[in-house]
């Protein structure tokens, strides 16, 4: 009894311990080996992922730091953001920025307030720091993405209403862009995404997101789709964020757009999204922002690591030099319907059903979510 009344008590005490870390100080969980880190991590209250704030966004936040016109580019992850925020860029500039000294960096130049960059970081404390940080080159960071030759701002998010105060009657005219992707697609890029994260970023917060490479190409339970499917913890990210904002599809300041349907036509979409930003391109113009738009050229260009340059974790991350992503591995084809090829017969069956389950309700939607095309 007494063994057993001593192993109550450490038991009890390092409940009390992980209780106590959880509350005050739960990014030290982050030093802890996947997935411990993320379990003790999400059962104490985290986000997810751990690098994700929407603290940014609240209302009684939002006019603190925006003007009027700037533009979040608030498209689904893996259904074409940076390709989306390099675009909008390039359609802000008439596609003049030939040689990118606007663009060092996605996260440079079309800023990502979701993002935290230190552990133990929050929006408050790392907020001036996109005024103040000074690169690499000895520019200042925000003289790349406030530079007043530009018509409008361009920020990053994956969110979406109502965490986004999209219909907020007072404060700034912002305007925003959406994008969805056929789900199994969105499911395919997310298993290569993952793989994708340089081992700093990973040491950074606590080994996520792994890299499934091996896993995937021996046919084991296929994480990623366990983590997106309804019941994952990262399934907002898909199945509330196109509920969430079809919703709000005929707003005046929204844009909502398919990936399906931007790739089928390049060029009318760059139109289009020119026109709700309020640039006027003409035909010579609207050429060069298709040409540079285009996944070839992105190639080319590799400016899309991400940067983290606001991080303060010294010793563990060099904010002037260390990447989110590997080096290239951002860009890939962009292909449509091809998806469902990366996964058994019994993943592509469990998603449809998942499909039904969670559109089916509105059939429009539904139908928009799996190949895009007109609204009703």
């Amino acid at each position: 009894m007494a063994v057993l009344k001593k192993v109550g008590t450490v038991v009890l005490g390092v409940a009390i311990l992980i209780g106590a870390i959880g509350k005050f100080q739960p990014h030290l969980f982050m030093n802890l080996p996947f997935p411990l880190s993320i379990i003790l991590w999400v059962t104490s209250g985290g986000s997810m992922p751990p690098y994700f704030t929407q603290d940014a966004w609240a209302e009684d936040e939002i006019d603190t730091w925006t003007k009027d016109g700037d533009v979040v580019v608030a498209t689904g992850a893996k259904s074409g953001t940076t390709f989306m925020l390099y675009c909008t860029h390039q359609i802000r500039t008439k596609g003049t920025d030939t040689n990118d000294e606007l663009f060092p960096d996605v996260s440079i130049s079309t800023p990502w307030p979701d993002l935290i960059h230190s552990r133990g970081g929050t929006w408050a404390e790392q907020k001036d720091r996109y005024n103040t940080t000074v690169l690499a080159d000895g520019r200042k960071m925000k003289d790349l993405w406030d530079n007043p030759a530009y018509p409008f701002r361009i920020f990053k998010s994956h969110f979406a209403p109502p965490e986004l105060p999209v219909r907020k009657t007072d404060g700034k005219k912002i305007k925003y862009i959406a994008m969805a992707r056929n789900g199994l697609d969105f499911a395919s890029s997310m298993t290569t995404f993952y793989s994708s994260h340089s081992e700093k970023f990973r040491q950074l917060w606590g080994g996520f997101p792994p890299d499934v490479s091996e896993v995937v190409a021996e046919g084991e339970n296929h994480p990623v789709m366990n983590d997106i499917l309804p019941t994952g913890p990262l399934a907002e990210f898909y199945w509330g964020y196109i509920q969430k904002w079809w919703k709000y599809k005929d707003d005046p300041n929204v844009l909502l757009l398919h990936y399906a349907d931007v790739r089928k036509d390049l060029k009318g979409n760059v139109a289009k999204v020119a026109e709700f930003v309020g640039v006027e391109l003409n035909e010579e113009e609207l050429d060069v922002v298709t040409e540079r738009c285009g996944i070839d050229h992105m190639k080319r260009v590799n400016r899309f690591n991400y940067l983290m340059p606001l991080n303060k974790d010294t010793g563990r991350w060099d904010a002037k030099h260390d990447f989110i992503l590997k080096d290239g591995k951002l860009i890939q084809t962009g292909q449509v319907g091809k998806g469902a090829s990366a996964f058994t017969e019994e993943a592509v069956a469990k998603w449809k059903k998942a499909e039904e389950e969670q559109f089916g309700y509105d059939p429009a939607m539904l139908k928009w979510a799996r190949e895009g095309g007109a609204f009703p």
